[in-house]
């Protein structure tokens, strides 16, 4: 189960599912990932780049050229992993509103209950 967890933990953070989706399409520059994932702070970027290197998901390849060029792609791991989160994604187009419809509807119950109180 302690690998379950690490797959859970590492695909809930907000850009690791976009960044393997992004590398889906072919390998990238960092500065194509800020790009294409917008919003995404440099900071951030480089964080979660290096998790999934270190969890084995995304190789990381430095030319040594003047100025330095940095390549991101993914791995054998990193490609197996895009076919169900692709699943994942398309489920949640098809039923976010319903999981936020729920939610609100659980609130407001709960708010309800607790002004009759």
């Amino acid at each position: 189960m302690a690998g379950a967890s690490l797959v859970v933990s590492l695909l809930a953070d907000k850009w690791t599912i976009p960044l393997i989706h992004a590398l889906a399409r072919g390998t990238r520059r960092t500065s194509e990932l800020k790009r294409l994932l917008g919003g995404v702070s440099q900071k951030m970027l480089t964080q979660t780049l290096r998790t999934i290197e270190e969890h084995g998901l995304i190789e990381r390849r430095v030319y040594a050229e003047v100025p330095p060029r940095v390549e991101y792609s993914l791995t054998p791991l990193g490609r197996s992993l895009n076919e169900p989160l692709t699943i994942i994604c398309e489920w949640t187009a098809r039923h976010g509103a319903e999981l936020v419809t729920a939610r609100d509807n659980l609130r407001r119950s709960s708010r309800t209950s607790v002004a009759d109180r």
